[in-house]
C-alpha cells in the first residue's frame, strides 16, 4: 500500500491507497493533477509503503519440472587482474514469509505496518543536525517505545518485550519479519566456483534509514546510512552446481548489526573520479574552532563549546556501530558468542578500481 502526499491527490476524500503486489494489482482511486494553489499547502507528510502478502523469488539455476529454462540474473562486464572475464551469477534470490526452510517453502509476509510504515520523505534538515537543508529520507519502520514494541530478535517476542515495530509471526499472523537469502556463484574464466549460500531468518531492519543532501562545500552528495538488521540466525554454506553436495554450514545465532556510517557531524561523500571509479568517503571530523581542552579533560577549565562538541561526538550512540552474535558454529562444532562495541568510524574511503590490464 501506497498513500500521501507528493503532487497528486485522489478524487476520493481521504489519502489514497495503491495495492502492491507479486500478483496484478488494481488502483482504488484515480489521481488527479493539483493546481499550483494547492500544493502550496502541501505539508511535505512524504509517502508511507506498506506490501501485504509480500513474496518475492527470482531465479532459478536448473529448469524446472517442466523443462522450462533457468531464470537467473547475471553481472559480467569485469576482468579479473590477469584480463579473464569475471561472471558473477544469482542463481536465487527470495524475501519469503517465516519458516521458508532456506527459501524451499515461500509464503507471504507483511513489510511495513499502516501505523509505522516504510517512509519516502523529504525532512527538515535543521531537525536532525544538517543546517539549512532539505534532506531526502529513505527509511525502514522506526524503533518505539518498548512498552509498545517488540524484541528485535525474538521469533515469538510478545508485545511490550522491545522495540521493534514488526511483529514475528505466530499461529494466526503472518508478521513483518521476512526470511531473505541468496545463491550465487563467481566464474572466472573457466573457472566457476561453487555456489555461495545466505540466509536469514526472521529478519528485522527496524530503525534503519538513509539520508541524502547537497554539500556546498565539497559540492558532492552527502549522507548519513544506518543499518539495523537483526535475525535469530544468519547462515551460510557452499554447495556444488548442482546442489547434490554442500560443506559445513556457518551458523551466526542471535546476530545483531547495527551499522552508522556517517552522522550530522561526519557525513558520507559520494563521488566519481575522473577514471569513472566510485569512491565512498567519512571525512574526517572538522574542527569547532579555536576553543582549548583543559589538560585534566573536564570541561571546567576547557572552553565549553568546543567541549561540549567533542563530549557529543564521543558519547552519542548514534554514531557508534555495534555488532552481536549469540552464538557461532561451523558445522557441529560451537566457538561462543561474539561482539564488537561501540565502534567508531572516524575516517573511511572506500575508493573501487579498474583491475582491468
Amino acid at each position: 500500500m501506497l498513500w500521501g502526499k507528493a503532487g497528486f491527490r485522489p478524487t476520493c476524500a481521504g489519502v489514497f491507497l495503491l495495492l502492491v503486489a507479486v500478483a496484478p494489482a488494481s488502483a482504488l482511486a484515480e489521481l488527479e493533477r493539483l493546481a499550483e494553489s494547492e500544493m502550496s499547502e502541501i505539508d511535505g507528510a512524504g509517502i508511507g509503503l506498506v506490501f501485504d502478502n509480500f513474496t518475492f523469488s527470482h531465479g532459478t539455476d536448473r529448469p524446472d519440472t517442466d523443462g522450462n529454462q533457468a531464470r537467473i540474473f547475471r553481472i559480467s562486464g569485469i576482468k579479473s587482474t590477469d584480463g579473464r572475464e569475471v561472471d558473477i551469477t544469482v542463481n536465487h534470490l527470495y524475501i519469503a514469509g517465516a519458516n521458508s526452510n532456506y527459501g524451499e517453502n515461500l509464503t507471504p509476509v507483511n513489510l511495513g505496518r499502516l501505523v509505522n510504515p516504510w517512509r519516502i520523505d523529504i525532512v527538515d534538515g535543521n531537525d536532525i543536525g544538517v543546517p539549512d537543508k532539505a534532506v531526502l529520507e529513505l527509511a525502514a519502520p522506526s524503533k518505539i517505545p518498548g512498552a509498545e514494541g517488540f524484541d528485535c530478535m525474538g521469533a515469538s517476542a510478545a508485545a511490550g518485550s522491545g522495540q521493534c515495530s514488526s511483529r514475528p509471526a505466530t499461529a494466526d499472523w503472518i508478521g513483518e519479519r521476512a526470511d531473505i537469502g541468496m545463491q550465487m556463484n563467481v566464474a572466472v574464466g573457466d573457472d566457476r566456483s561453487a555456489n555461495l549460500n545466505i540466509h536469514a531468518r526472521s529478519a528485522v531492519i527496524d530503525g534503519s534509514y538513509l539520508r541524502l543532501w547537497g554539500d556546498d562545500q565539497r559540492k558532492q552528495m552527502a549522507g548519513q546510512f544506518k543499518l539495523n538488521f537483526y535475525s535469530p540466525e544468519v547462515s551460510i554454506n557452499a554447495c556444488t552446481q548442482d546442489g547434490t553436495a554442500c560443506g559445513s554450514r556457518i551458523t551466526m545465532s542471535d546476530f545483531a548489526l547495527e551499522l552508522a556510517i556517517g552522522n550530522s557531524l561526519q557525513p558520507v561523500f559520494f563521488d566519481v573520479d575522473g577514471g569513472g571509479n566510485f569512491i565512498l568517503e567519512v571525512e574526517t571530523i572538522r574542527s569547532p574552532g579555536a576553543g582549548q581542552i583543559a589538560a585534566n579533560g573536564l570541561r571546567a577549565g576547557s572552553n565549553a563549546q568546543t567541549w561540549d562538541f567533542y563530549q557529543d561526538y564521543y558519547s552519542n550512540p548514534e554514531y557508534r556501530s555495534n555488532l552481536q552474535i549469540g552464538n557461532f558454529s561451523v558445522g557441529d562444532r560451537d566457538f561462543g558468542a561474539a561482539r564488537v562495541e561501540g565502534m567508531l568510524i572516524q575516517h573511511l574511503q572506500i575508493q573501487t578500481k579498474d583491475l582491468a590490464p
